[in-house]
């Protein structure tokens, strides 16, 4: 059964990432993942939207997929649904560097976060990156 990192683990997760990919980051500021990563930015961490349905969000160009940013990020951030997972995560196992997976509070896919794991990938599921961020880091970076 697959189990989050621990507490000291997302700690240094979040202490040393410094550029997160958001998959199905919108440009709605009334949206979760918007709100999210507008927090994740003021606090200094590079945000890279990823959705092929926009241009930009935040400010920063938006790429269609995850093998289109043209460098490595520490952290892929998915907020889509759980049944896009699978996809998603063999994205990320096509990539020539191996980001941390952070799946939203909500995402939930156990057998695709098993997967990466057994790759070598850290996984994070069903989990907020600024909650977590709040509580562990307190509201500055």
């Amino acid at each position: 059964m697959f189990q989050n990192p621990d507490d000291a683990v997302l700690k240094e997760i979040l202490s040393k990432s410094r550029r997160i990919a958001v998959v199905g980051l919108s440009n709605k500021p009334e949206r979760d993942s918007y709100r999210v990563a507008r927090y994740m930015k003021e606090r200094g961490y590079e945000i890279i939207p990823v959705n092929p349905m926009i241009h930009e969000a935040l400010g920063e160009r938006a790429y269609p997929e995850l093998r289109t940013i043209p460098h490595p990020v520490d952290v892929v951030n998915v907020f889509r649904r759980a049944e896009e997972v699978p996809e998603i995560i063999e994205a990320v196992l096509q990539l020539n560097f191996q980001p941390v997976i952070w799946l939203q509070l909500g995402v939930v896919h156990q057998e695709a976060a098993e997967k990466a794991r057994a790759r070598g990938l850290t996984v994070v599921m069903d989990r907020c990156l600024m909650l977590e961020h709040r509580r562990l880091l307190g509201d500055s970076c």
